[in-house]
């Protein structure tokens, strides 16, 4: 199989080491995405020369990868989790094939992909699929649709957007605050990779609930 593997890469002008250096960071992050960076911009490209032989690797593993061509957007879901994934927030759902995202993790992510959706419908989506939505907007859209608001921590709060930008999800400013009315935040288009329809209908029709628990863990 190394053989094989290696007489194909060769075919494609890839040397082992840059196809090695491919599979370690998709396997470790779970998400490659070409306008991030420079270096993400050549493993995508990369990846494009590979992709049968990336999937074949991948499948060995029953790890499923979401190629979305749009977006240049790369994506791993683990074995045994539904793609999109986040369909139930109680699965073992991973970053990176590693790290559970913990409820708050979650909650912000259907949030914000709820508010994907709406400026879809208003038409208020840039020529590369994103979305720009205030801090202030995001606070009062999270304690609309969950009936509690974001944490109280401004640490914890800052902790949940780096998450978010790891995961290619968001971009913001490193020091933003989602309780500082005077910043922005840039959903990116791949959020709809992560957050299936029912997922969203869910939120919606729990959304539409008194909050009568506002406030309680």
């Amino acid at each position: 199989m190394r053989d094989a593997l290696e007489d194909q890469l060769q075919r494609r002008n890839i040397s082992p080491g840059d196809f090695s250096e491919l599979m370690i960071r998709l396997l470790d992050r779970g998400v490659l995405c070409r306008d991030e960076s420079r270096k993400e911009a050549e493993l995508y490209d990369r990846y494009l020369q590979t992709s049968d032989l990336v999937e074949d690797y991948l499948s060995v593993l029953q790890i499923r990868l979401l190629h979305e061509p749009r977006f240049n957007l790369l994506r791993l879901f683990p074995p045994g989790a539904e793609a999109p994934g986040l369909a139930d927030i109680d699965a073992s759902v991973h970053t990176g094939l590693r790290q559970r995202l913990s409820q708050q993790e979650v909650a912000l992510i259907l949030v914000l992909r709820a508010e994907y959706d709406k400026a879809l419908r208003e038409g208020e989506v840039d020529e590369d699929g994103q979305v720009m939505l205030s801090l202030e907007a995001l606070n009062l859209s999270h304690r609309n649709l969950l009936g509690r608001p974001l944490p109280e921590s401004a640490v914890e709060r800052q902790h949940l957007l780096r998450r978010l930008r790891q995961l290619r999800l968001i971009r913001s400013s490193s020091d933003a605050d989602p309780l500082d009315g005077e910043g922005w935040l840039t959903i990116r288009p791949g959020i709809i990779s992560v957050v299936t329809d029912s997922a969203l209908a869910q939120l919606a029709g729990d959304g539409q609930q008194p909050a009568d628990g506002e406030g309680e863990d």
